[in-house]
């Protein structure tokens, strides 16, 4: 059978008519084939359909600018690639040869393609057409960084067909040209300064911030090979996502690396063996998410768009240590009122874990969920520490404290009494904690309440402050007027408007919460206001400083005067409504001040609190406002988040200095119970030392005990 085969073939070949078609099938084939690849070679860049590389001569890619904490450690990239440049020489060495092996392990010899590789790729994408084997490409490390740098002109999405070619053709084109201009060192350069390396990292200083918390400058073999390794697949090798599939590729470059002669056996198995460590905390992205947004919006309305790709760094005034303090106080304290872990009665809405269990996403500035705010500044300079504005932003990027327009409750009070103070009423002086009508025309009568509802009779202004007595502020509120009240709170720095009607007193009027713990800074350093700022200082990326904000302060009080209101809010830690928060419970003995503070129906709960170098204020509510749940107090909700966060904050802080009595101020043992002068017959039990600016101290002795009491 095989001879007659044979013998059939030579006879066919024999006949001149398929000797001529064979003949043209042999030749026509390759010069049809090279006349295609020539007519496209000519028409890849026709009507400059390729990029100009002179645009390298300035190479500045856009980079992110970096956000930092006040101790240098990185909060965020503000940007849509994350690139820091890094020069060539300040990277390991062991990045360059990594890359190199794996990527394009002749890259010092040729001359932009690495013709060595096209046969092998081209049977390989001949086989995959046939289902036999996978599509390879042959790109060099200047291929790649062609496409990378002009992802428009040199499309990498366009693999197959005329499309595929045409790209591929101009790749070529332009690698061949960035070669015939610039040094490999400098291609190299820009290759490991664009690449994609994952979770979007562009560049390898980038890269190695994010997966091993380091500069590349510092990257051993086994670091260097796992960024090497992700160049291929960023999602499918992303040591993060998949680290089995990048480890073992990061395996595959280090033997790569031996079978170069990079590294010996011994060295190679070592490499090996080492441990995948990525950094547990690279950056601290999701601790302060609030606090970045917040410094996002201001840098963005001083730096436009250029702080998005002008590589700037910004160094904050965030104190990371108080920041973790302040999320674990507030969230620990959130959960155990949802949970009732403290004995303060049925929480009766859904809880956040609730929320989350029921598939809950993106509620915006409407969570349904118990929300809070906790926010800490520099007593003295404003510069904000911590800022909670929430409990997830992923769910909710809508900040509580910069954003939620809140009533203040009892909070407000003290710019009610430090009215009072201005106008020469002394702390002395009595009002009558009994039931208040006040006829509004056109409306029913205003009658305020205590958050208890009961009546305790004639009191000191000082003992209705540290009691939080609506009453007593109400009535005295009544004496002094809407609009002098309204003017005191606009001198404290708020800036929302404050209707001028008589529930203003109580704390009835809408104030934006971070404006409200700055205005508690004039009480802790006895006069002066810090306006609140988050940025310390930025930098372009040669280091040179491009703004740097002066602290803001004001003067509000005088210091004879700040004292008097800072010593009535010490007394409400003292003897007050945060005592059992702050010193009975909390055990924190630090001198502090504070005020609590409790809405309506209880919609919004209150504590500001502050020592002497640090205020401190937290809001606890919902979004919607509704009631909280049954007695939901200030100074059972939100002071002991205060307490908890201070605890930890000053283990590592040392105490502020004591306050200083100034000059200017008459102290007198006084008869609380009259507000007289004590006299020897007064019972020691309402005997008490008051300070006085001079002229408002009493004069006479106490007529009810003794010889000189009257009817």
């Amino acid at each position: 059978m095989a001879s007659r085969l044979g013998s059939a073939l030579r006879r066919w070949w024999y006949l001149p008519r398929l000797r001529l078609a064979l003949l043209i099938l042999l030749l026509g084939v390759p010069a049809f084939g090279g006349a295609l690849i020539l007519g496209a070679w000519s028409r890849a860049c026709v009507n400059g359909a390729c990029p100009s590389i002179a645009v390298l001569s300035e190479y500045d890619p856009d980079q992110a600018a970096k956000v930092y904490a006040a101790d240098g450690r990185l909060l965020a990239d503000l940007g849509l690639q994350r690139r820091t440049v890094i020069p060539l020489e300040e990277m390991s060495p062991a990045i360059l040869a990594a890359f190199v092996a794996i990527e394009d392990k002749r890259f010092y010899r040729h001359h932009g393609v690495d013709w060595a590789r096209v046969p092998g790729a081209v049977w390989a994408n001949v086989k995959a057409a046939f289902g036999q084997s996978t599509i390879q490409g042959f790109s060099s490390i200047t291929m790649q960084l062609a496409r990378n740098l002009w992802p428009e002109e040199i499309n990498p999405a366009e693999r197959l067909g005329v499309a595929g070619i045409r790209r591929k053709l101009r790749e070529i084109r332009v690698a061949r040209d960035i070669e015939r201009n610039y040094p490999k060192d400098k291609i190299l350069e820009l290759y490991l300064n664009q690449v994609d390396l994952g979770n979007r990292a562009f560049g390898v200083e980038s890269a190695s911030q994010r997966y091993f918390g380091k500069s590349a400058r510092d990257l051993n073999v086994a670091e260097a090979a796992m960024l090497a390794a992700v160049v291929n697949g960023p999602t499918v090798y992303n040591p993060r996502r998949n680290p089995g599939f990048a480890l073992r590729r990061r395996n595959t470059v280090i033997s790569l690396l031996r079978d170069q002669g990079k590294l010996s056996d011994l060295s190679a198995e070592a490499w090996k063996a080492y441990p995948v460590r990525l950094s547990s905390r690279s950056d601290y992205t999701g601790v302060a998410d609030y606090f970045v947004e917040h410094v996002r919006q201001v840098l963005q309305a001083r730096f436009g768009m250029d702080l998005y790709r002008a590589g700037y760094l910004v160094y904050t005034t965030l104190d990371l240590d108080i920041q973790q303090a302040a999320e674990r106080a507030m969230e620990e304290q959130l959960q155990g009122i949802e949970e009732d872990r403290f004995g303060l009665g049925r929480f009766p809405h859904q809880s956040y874990g609730e929320y989350l269990e029921a598939g809950g996403a993106g509620s915006g500035g409407n969570s349904p969920y118990l929300q809070g705010m906790v926010v800490t500044i520099d007593a003295r300079t404003g510069a904000i520490l911590a800022m909670v504005g929430g409990r997830d932003f992923e769910d909710s990027k809508f900040n509580r404290a910069t954003q939620a327009l809140r009533q203040a409750g009892s909070t407000f009070k003290p710019f009610v009494y430090s009215a009072a103070v201005r106008a020469g009423v002394p702390f002395s002086r009595l009002y009558d904690d009994a039931p208040l009508s006040v006829q509004i025309p056109d409306q029913p009568p205003w009658e305020p309440q205590n958050y208890d509802g009961r009546f305790l009779g004639p009191m000191t202004l000082r003992e209705g402050l540290y009691r939080s007595q609506n009453i007593i502020a109400a009535r005295l509120g009544l004496e002094l007027g809407e609009e002098l009240v309204a003017g005191e709170a606009a001198g404290f720095g708020l800036t929302t408007r404050i209707p001028r009607v008589p529930s203003i007193f109580l704390g009835s009027a809408e104030v934006y919460p971070l404006e409200m713990v700055a205005a508690y800074s004039a009480f802790a350093t006895q006069g002066t206001r810090a306006t609140p700022n988050p940025i310390d200082r930025v930098e372009d990326r040669d280091g040179n400083i491009v703004w740097q904000p002066r602290p803001q302060r004001q003067v509000v009080m005088a210091p004879a005067h700040a004292w008097l209101m800072l010593d009535g809010l010490r007394d409400v830690v003292r003897r007050g409504t945060a005592n059992s928060a702050i010193i009975q419970r909390g055990k924190f003995t630090i001198p502090s001040g504070g005020k609590t503070g409790t809405t309506n129906d209880y919609y919004d709960v209150w504590y500001i609190g502050f020592t002497a170098d640090i205020v401190t204020g937290v809001w606890i509510g919902f979004d919607q406002p509704k009631r909280i749940k049954s007695n939901a107090q200030g100074g059972l909700l939100a002071a002991p988040i205060w307490a908890t966060m201070m605890t930890e904050v000053y283990q590592r802080r040392p105490s502020p200095p004591a306050w200083r009595l100034p000059d200017g101020l008459v102290a007198a043992e006084i008869d609380k119970s009259t507000g007289y002068l004590a006299s020897p017959s007064c019972p020691t039990a309402v005997r008490t030392v008051e300070y006085f600016l001079p002229g408002t101290e009493p004069f006479l002795r106490c007529p009810l005990h003794g010889r000189d009491r009257i009817p």
